[in-house]
């Protein structure tokens, strides 16, 4: 539920959309409102959404009788015994009267947006570690939680929904927070999650294959993606991967300025690597005519490109170079991320959130060029999720794994042997690969399998902490999975 802060505020609907028809009043005064007709209070106002599952139209009866004051909807409700106002889009409208409602909060921070299929996660990582390194106050959304500058919370939504994502602006701003980064994922801007509100910038990582069991098309993908900008401040600025085609080709889609980065294009910041080992890499930084070596615990292509979105905001908002590579280098790890796993083991182990063909052939191709012995891969395929790239990651990890072992990732209400089924498709002999259904067991026997200079990844669920088998969410950490095996293990000798 949003609710205005200020005890004495109120909110006249007419005011906030003009266009809109009212019936059964002239207007309607708001002091909060809620989307959830099971949240409903009395005299809220209750916001008609029509969703992807369900249609908040439908409960308007329930909502009058939880003691709704008045509806917002977007289309004629006659059985309606409270006042109504009648918008185009209510979901919209619903975003814009939360920040009203929280004092429009997106105002007084410099909010940075990251959106793009692979790199949200680190890329707002370093950014918001960049900014605090630099001594500002940083408030974060994204995958790994909700940090409002005090308190973080656990993250239910990459991008959370309009009520929350006020209420948390508004949380950094009584925290005197000066910049707000979050992850905006394509199922946020397909739902108008961030209406009523302005990004000062927006940085797009990268545009592959991802959620078309949502998104229906790539075209489709990429047109939702491309309305980060719908929200972009006439005074922001934008950060695009001139090495990716459909980042690059947004620059139509922005009117101010822009920075581009890379390493094969021609850019504004670019970055050139160096050397690369299991446990580092050092690449090189450019930024007009200054140059910089940048030296890293995290590995792999991917993250040069990360650590350059990062360093062009930072450039951006008048950070000194030196100050930007310094931050760079002082994140060890994002949690899930190419993360390391060092327990005294002769082998490399990394556990990565790689759930796309594109970011299994980047981390697999960066631990391959650091491997002298064989490549281990351990993964599998969310269920309910776009079934179209299930081969197209069994292909991947075929292409770049010595060894591949299939498991269950969170199968959800699919049977997770079809689930296997579907990846197997993408192999070109898949009696190579190596079936194991029960994640922890895949994970036990990739490791039992490393020798001295092999390397294991455990690709899939990253940071997550539970498995969605079914209905149930099931304790399950990769991480302290495969840890406490090779604690367990070692002493043995491997």
């Amino acid at each position: 539920m949003q609710v205005c802060p200020d005890r004495d505020c109120r909110s006249q609907l007419r005011s906030l959309f003009p266009e809109a028809t009212f019936v059964g009043c002239r207007d309607i005064e708001v002091r909060a409102c809620v989307a959830d007709s099971r949240r409903v209070e009395q005299g809220d106002l209750f916001v008609a959404i029509a969703g992807d599952s369900a249609d908040g139209h439908d409960f308007a009866a329930e909502a009058i009788h939880r003691g709704c004051s008045a509806i917002l909807s977007q289309r004629p409700l006659p059985e309606a015994t409270v006042p109504v106002c009648i918008v185009a889009d209510s979901r919209a409208a619903f975003g814009r009267l939360c920040h009203h409602l929280a004092g429009n909060p997106a105002r007084h921070l410099k909010v940075i947006g990251v959106t793009g299929t692979n790199g949200k996660t680190t890329t707002s990582v370093l950014i918001a570690r960049m900014f605090t390194h630099a001594g500002y106050r940083v408030g974060l959304l994204g995958t790994l939680g909700y940090f409002d500058g005090d308190r973080c919370d656990e993250s239910t939504l990459t991008t959370p929904p309009a009520d929350r994502l006020a209420d948390y602006l508004a949380r950094m701003v009584r925290n005197e927070c000066n910049y707000a980064v979050m992850e905006v994922s394509s199922h946020a801007l397909a739902q108008a999650r961030l209406a009523g509100m302005e990004l000062d910038t927006v940085c797009v990582t990268n545009v592959r294959r991802d959620h078309l069991d949502y998104h229906r098309t790539i075209d489709d993908y990429r047109l939702t993606k491309s309305k980060a900008f719908d929200y972009l401040s006439p005074e922001g600025f934008a950060v695009l991967n001139a090495d990716d085609p459909t980042s690059a080709g947004f620059l139509s889609r922005v009117e101010g300025p822009v920075l581009s980065i890379g390493v094969h294009a021609a850019a504004e910041i670019t970055g050139t690597l160096i050397e690369r080992y299991l446990s580092e890499q050092t690449f090189l930084l450019t930024a007009g005519s200054d140059t910089i070596p940048v030296r890293t615990r995290m590995i792999g292509m991917h993250h040069v490109y990360n650590c350059l979105e990062a360093a062009a905001v930072g450039l951006t908002y008048g950070l000194d170079l030196t100050t930007v590579v310094r931050s760079l280098e002082a994140v060890d790890y994002v949690p899930g991320r190419l993360q390391r796993i060092e327990c005294g083991q002769p082998f490399g182990v990394f556990v990565d959130y790689a759930h796309t063909p594109d970011a299994l052939t980047g981390c697999l191709r960066a631990l391959r060029s650091v491997v002298s012995g064989r490549l281990i891969c351990v993964f599998g395929a969310g269920g309910d999720r776009d079934r179209g790239k299930r081969p197209l990651m069994g292909r991947a990890v075929e292409a770049d794994a010595d060894l591949a072992i299939l498991t269950s990732d969170n199968p959800r209400s699919e049977d997770p042997q079809a689930i296997l089924g579907d990846v197997l498709d993408g192999f070109a002999h898949p009696a190579d690969a190596l079936v194991i259904a029960d994640r922890r067991e895949a994970i036990h026997a990739a490791l039992a399998a490393a020798r001295t200079g092999d390397c294991v990844l455990i690709a899939g669920k990253g940071h997550e902490r539970c498995q969605l088998i079914g209905d149930e969410s099931l304790p399950f950490d990769d991480y302290e999975i495969a840890a406490g095996w090779l604690y367990e293990n070692l002493p043995t000798g491997v």
